[in-house]
């Protein structure tokens, strides 16, 4: 079961405790990338495997790693989980994934993906260029919450590294551990709506992008945030799902352009790394963005 359905089934009844113990989990995962100079490339919920026998959480769809300095040129994943220094253009790095890992520390303490309301589309890829992020849940707490702003700064250069990143959400795990549950209990309602998923998952899915001529990325103030989360928004599902990713974006200006294709062909190197809990305990050596 990947990150995305768990989090359907069982968002409701997930305390902190067991959110910050999910989320130390994957990041323990993605040093065990970055400490290979390798970069995922492709971190989404979609990807992030629980297997409920064992109780572990393991990463899959390692297709895109390959060398941290080696160029691709084009860009692959889901869109909402895509940096936006890769969206403008940029080769992606370590700092890139971990804009992906800040998005999914989101939709872990929200029970949803980010930006679930809005088509994958140049507006939206547009929008996160110009430094909108997902809205942070009521009830978050401070010091993950801060994490999360962190580490999707449109400056790659701002957000913490994976070693820094696992050192300090270990250090949030350990003040919670010995807190009573009921302390953490999460009272946000899953606002997904039964018969959707199906859609839904093909709709929130990777698939090659090629953006031209964006604008720099940049940080939004808290009004463009206010303003943008304000509007009314029409998320449309075609008749048609297997044309979606077809639909024309006619929005394009001169200066800025965006092809999707959904007709991915190659082989996908399907690899697992096992989240053992002697990750936990081992100290992290630093991994440089």
């Amino acid at each position: 079961m990947d990150l995305r359905k768990y989090l359907q089934q069982n968002h409701n009844q997930l305390t902190w405790k067991v959110k910050i113990f999910i989320v130390q989990r994957i990041i323990e995962a993605v040093y065990n990338i970055h400490e290979k100079n390798i970069i995922h490339r492709d971190l989404h919920s979609g990807n992030i495997l629980h297997s409920p026998r064992s109780d572990k959480w393991h990463i899959s769809d390692l297709g895109f790693c390959g060398p941290a300095d080696k160029p691709t040129k084009s860009i692959y994943g889901n869109l909402p989980y895509i940096a936006p220094e890769v969206i403008s253009g940029k080769q992606t790095t370590t700092a890139s994934d971990i804009y992906s890992v800040a998005m999914l520390m989101w939709e872990v303490s929200s029970g949803q993906p980010p930006f679930i309301n809005y088509e994958h589309d140049y507006d939206l890829a547009m929008n996160i260029i110009n430094g909108i992020r997902p809205r942070i849940v009521s009830g978050t707490p401070l010091e993950y919450k801060n994490l999360i702003v962190q580490c999707w700064d449109a400056d790659p250069s701002k957000r913490l590294n994976i070693s820094e990143l696992l050192r300090k959400i270990r250090e949030i795990d350990l003040s919670y551990q010995n807190m009573p549950n009921e302390s953490f209990q999460t009272n946000i309602t899953n606002n997904l709506e039964s018969g959707f998923t199906n859609t839904y998952n093909k709709l929130f899915t990777s698939k090659i992008h090629q953006f031209e001529n964006f604008p720099e990325p940049r940080n939004a103030t808290e009004e463009e945030q206010e303003e943008f989360h304000s509007k009314p928004h029409d998320f449309h599902i075609p008749d048609n799902i297997d044309d979606f990713d077809k639909s024309s974006t006619n929005q394009k200006s001169n200066s800025a352009s965006s092809t999707i294709s959904n007709n991915f062909e190659g082989n996908f190197i399907r690899k697992l790394l096992n989240l053992s809990s002697t990750n936990s305990s081992s100290e992290p050596r630093n991994v440089e963005n």
